[in-house]
């Protein structure tokens, strides 16, 4: 059986691609990550609700404060990648509702009136749009290093606000040096695959 995606597409987005974990001094532009979001914005989400949302530490001085908050392991990495992406959920995205969803004007108010089901759909939705994100970057033909350990009220308080909830770190570029850990086992189909 084969897939309707060239053999040469799914190596860059899939088989072949890897967190990097050193990069090349060649700077990401801002046309390159126009791109990404150009091509990942049509990633589904729940009602249309879109909660992601992107900041882009460019300047040195957001780059020394964001990699005060990294792990120490992941401190290096942040330090020296060409562009670092902190992605978050926006618990306040039912606003956009009415421009995402003109044909249900109503489903602000019905569905997300209240802030702790906003926060949970939120949550998951902005991280189905980041797994995008993360595939949108491999396809510009970069290399992404998405990363958990920081401190998550940290970054919150130095980046965000009280309306965004940060869900990563992502630093990106093309692979420099030893970029690679080798790669890990993955799950056999049957260990994940169930027919019921």
């Amino acid at each position: 059986m084969s897939l309707a995606l060239d053999p040469a597409a799914q190596d860059l987005l899939f088989r072949e691609a890897r967190t990097a974990n050193t990069f090349t001094d060649e700077p990401v532009t801002e046309e390159q990550v126009q791109a990404i979001y150009d091509l990942v914005k049509y990633g589904p989400t729940a009602f249309n609700q879109s909660p992601l949302r992107v900041t882009l530490v460019r300047t040195p001085e957001a780059r020394e404060r964001l990699v005060g908050h990294m792990a120490e392991g992941n401190q290096p990495k942040t330090s020296t990648a060409p562009l670092v992406a902190i992605l978050s959920a926006d618990n306040e995205f039912h606003e956009e509702l009415p421009q995402l969803m003109p044909h249900a004007p109503g489903i602000k108010d019905a569905f997300f009136s209240e802030r702790p089901v906003r926060e949970q759909t939120a949550g998951l939705n902005a991280a189905l749009q980041a797994a995008y994100f993360i595939i949108g970057v491999r396809a510009a033909g970069l290399a992404a290093g998405p990363m958990t350990g920081f401190d998550f009220e940290g970054v919150r308080k130095e980046f965000l606000d009280d309306d965004h909830t940060p869900l990563m770190v992502v630093n990106i570029g093309r692979p420099g040096e030893n970029a690679w850990f080798p790669r890990s086992p993955r799950l056999s189909y049957d260990e994940v695959i169930t027919t019921v």
